[in-house]
């Protein structure tokens, strides 16, 4: 009964704080007290408890109050700190402040008024003290010093006895790391209450760096987030323990441990809840770069301080701790994909998202990671797990976001040689994905699952179209031996978007045709000797170029095919092939996207051309840096500072470069962006949507015979025409010669034949690295913010606030 009572005391507590008009007084203990109260022992108690409601009335009716309430749970941390925290009382009261200003935060943030309330200087302070603390550097100061606080959230390292506790103030947090990894080798026993009070903390500091989703997008890089900027700067003494402890524990954690079956459901896992609060902290804060920062909080006061998470997570350069962060990433990604024989018998995770923007970051700011990622057969681990949710999602549009992480991932991997060439690899099927069954290597797995994405995924994916082709074109250099299924693919994609409908219904589809051009153009002119099934698939197919190259471009034929769109997007076949295709064994088919109860916003996703410079692949020719070489692509701004190449010296070949051949001479028609999205609106469930709006109406645009003749004028169909033109009329010699009919015969003879000599000087390989830029950044953090908003239900944090960085909507 006396929990019952106490909870019944605070209740009071809470209808008498808003209740109350007048003022309560500041020092009246007895009342404040009952806030945090020993006996209210968990977060859920608190939210039940406090309603949103009566923070709001509150805020607006009683000021004061909600003010004092603040500066009272503040100052009773900070004392508990200034004590040690060494009692069990101590421990609860802090922790209860802890949950109070996790639940009232959220209503500071969203009234622009009271934004700047915890950044004024605690009251009550002495005239000749030097100038105060702000409440929030002591609020942050106090949680970080909680967070290494001896046998509340770490091991003791000595036993003293309450009276001889260790001074919280003066203990050195590096010998008190939580997890042996980067930096710290010593592994601390587990301490379920440890994990839980640990969380508790966290949750309360990604509260207050959720400052971020009440301001709109224009805004934050003008207001830059001061929560974030202090704890990351070294006004904080714990930054170094602190970030070491967050990126330990997540890349350590093993849900499946000894692996003895259905041991998740007998015992409850406390280190989840840690690990997933660590993984969000670690994305926010590594979100906030500071070092391109001209803006200050004041134009008065001094310029950002950096990150020194960011410096931190850029620095770590030695081959086992690389080792140590990308085998925790991959045994986290793969989790949720491994198959066993006992239905539901292992632990599965689901924080996937958060992992693939955490891995992002370490390959942006850490370029020495990336290299070390490329350099073994590692990346395919990484590959695998994104593919399978780019697989699963496609079709689903309440994971477009998740789409869209997976292919920016691929697409700045894309940029390295290495990562082409660990593609041959062979791939055996380990996951149930619903891809038609084939031999072959990752290779052909990227380029199965990019065409299921794009003729089975729903409409709003096909802004993403110029990334999925742009990836393949940067790989496709060094693919050695694409099996019969990927080549019939590619081919299947040239042939859909290559139908004059679907070319004349928008202004930018013919940039898909020149990112399939190149791909065959590279693969043949570079691995020519083992693509075998790709040149058969050629020839067989050879009336899709030259249908191509006769494309008519008289007003009646373009009206004439206008006539005939039945729809307004890309057709699940327009193959003539009627091919009967076998899933993989125990796959299952993507979803489509459920009604729901959330919907959320993202912002455009900015235009290839925005996202990508070039670079070539052989820097020792100086004149290629003077030539827009693009091969039908439009040009683009070249930013080459702090940009590194992805290719070994030792990897340039002997070519010439053929200034007269129309497939590599720049195209002066592409001038606009590749960025005509449709306007799109979806209900989904807890999910994010992707609002995007174009500059121009599709439906308004008017295909004219010199707009079809400006580029298909630069059709790089030299390369192909010139193949054909070879070994065409041998096939079908020996064909009639031998009396051919099976198909094996004629992919020997083409495996043994040459074209050395005969096809057009080699072009130069041009590689469209990933670039950073305002648009990508933005998408990026609205993106993580949303996931973040969703996936915090228990408790429900953010719920039912007034968020400005996207859109939250009950329908």
């Amino acid at each position: 009964m006396g929990n019952v009572d106490t909870k019944l005391n605070f209740r009071k507590a809470v209808v008498q704080l808003t209740s109350k008009t007048e003022r309560i007084d500041v020092s009246d203990d007895a009342f404040w007290e009952q806030f945090w109260s020993e006996n209210v022992t968990n977060i859920q108690d608190i939210f039940t408890l406090v309603p949103a409601t009566e923070i709001r009335s509150l805020r607006e009716e009683a000021p004061t109050n909600l003010a004092t309430l603040c500066y009272k749970a503040v100052e009773k941390i900070v004392k508990v700190v200034d004590s040690s925290c060494r009692t069990q009382h101590e421990q609860q009261t802090a922790l209860n402040c802890v949950r109070l200003l996790t639940r009232i935060l959220p209503y500071i943030f969203e009234d622009p008024e009271w934004r700047g309330f915890f950044w004024s200087s605690l009251p009550n302070q002495c005239e000749n003290e030097e100038e105060p603390l702000p409440l929030a550097q002591s609020l942050q100061n106090a949680v970080c010093d909680l967070l290494f606080c001896p046998d509340f959230t770490v091991m003791g390292a000595r036993k003293l006895g309450p009276d001889k506790a260790e001074d919280l103030l003066a203990i050195d947090s590096c010998e008190y790391i939580w997890e042996a990894g980067v930096g710290f080798a010593h592994s601390p026993p587990r301490n379920t209450i440890f994990d839980s009070n640990r969380t508790e903390l966290i949750k309360l500091l990604l509260t207050c760096f959720s400052e971020t989703i009440y301001q709109p997008p224009s805004e934050i890089s003008i207001n830059p987030n001061k929560w974030i900027m202090h704890l990351t700067s070294a006004d904080n003494r714990h930054a170094l323990p602190m970030f070491t402890s967050l990126l330990n524990t997540v890349c350590a954690y093993d849900p499946v441990g000894l692996g003895v079956p259905y041991n998740h459901l007998l015992f409850n896992d406390s280190l989840e809840p840690l690990v997933e609060a660590a993984l969000q902290i670690l994305i926010v804060t590594l979100d906030y770069d500071t070092s391109n920062s001209t803006t200050t909080s004041d134009s008065e006061e001094a310029p950002t301080p950096d990150n020194l998470f960011i410096n931190y997570l850029s620095r770590i350069h030695r081959d086992e701790d690389f080792h140590f962060i990308l085998r925790g990433v991959t045994r986290l990604l793969n989790n949720p994909l491994v198959q066993t024989y006992l239905p539901n018998s292992t632990k599965k995770v689901y924080f996937h998202q958060e992992l693939l923007i955490f891995f992002w970051k370490m390959c942006d700011y850490n370029k020495k990671f990336l290299y070390f990622v490329l350099k073994s057969s590692d990346v395919l681990e990484v590959l695998v797990p994104v593919l399978y949710h780019l697989n699963d999602s496609r079709a689903d549009q309440s994971r477009v976001g998740l789409m869209h992480i997976g292919v920016f991932i691929l697409l700045l991997l894309s940029g390295e040689r290495n990562f082409g060439v660990r593609l041959n690899k062979p791939y055996t099927a380990t996951i149930p994905m619903d891809i038609p069954v084939f031999t072959g290597t990752h290779a052909d797995l990227l380029i199965i699952v990019f065409h299921k994405i794009i003729t089975t995924g729903h409409q709003r994916l096909q802004p993403l179209f110029d990334c999925l082709l742009t990836i393949l074109v940067n790989v496709s250099p060094y693919l050695k031996t694409l099996s019969m299924v990927a080549s019939t693919k590619l081919l299947h994609l040239l042939e859909a978007f290559s139908t004059p409908w679907f070319l004349f219904s928008s202004p930018s589809h013919h940039h898909l045709v020149f990112f399939l051009l190149e791909i065959f153009n590279n693969i043949i002119q570079y691995q020519f000797d083992g693509n075998s099934n790709l040149v058969y698939t050629i020839i067989r197919k050879r009336q899709v170029f030259h249908s191509l190259a006769n494309l008519p471009c008289d007003y009646g034929s373009i009206a004439k095919s206008l006539n005939k769109k039945i729809k307004n997007h890309l057709p699940k076949s327009v193959s003539h092939e009627n091919v009967q295709e076998l899933a993989m064994d125990g796959s299952h088919p993507a979803l489509p996207a459920e009604p729901g109860t959330l919907k959320a916003s993202l912002p455009d996703t900015p235009g290839i051309t925005q996202m990508t410079e070039k670079e070539s692949a052989h820097p020792a020719y100086q004149q290629l840096d003077q030539l827009p070489l693009t091969n039908g692509m439009a040009s683009l701004n070249l930013n080459t500072s702090g940009c590194s190449g992805g290719f070994d010296k030792n990897e340039q070949k002997d070519m010439n470069v053929n200034l007269t051949d129309p497939s590599i001479q720049p195209d002066k028609s592409r001038t606009d962006d590749l960025t005509t999205p449709l306007k799109h609106s979806v209900n989904t469930r807890n999910s994010l949507r992707v609002s995007a709006t174009s500059d121009r109406m599709v439906s308004q645009w008017v295909p004219t015979g010199e707009w079809v003749q400006s580029w298909k004028s630069k059709l790089p169909l030299q390369t192909i025409m010139r193949l054909l033109q070879v070994l065409v009329p041998q096939v079908e010699k020996i064909c009639i010669d031998k009396g051919l009919t099976d198909e094996s015969e004629i992919l020997k003879f083409l495996q043994h034949g040459t074209l050395v000599g005969l096809l057009p000087v080699p072009h130069p390989i041009l590689i469209r690295k990933y670039q950073a830029n305002t648009g990508t950044t933005v998408w990026f953090r609205t993106y993580m913010w949303g996931i973040i908003y969703l996936r915090n239900v228990e408790p429900p944090i953010w719920y039912d606030t007034d968020v400005k960085l996207f859109e939250i909507q009950k329908v």
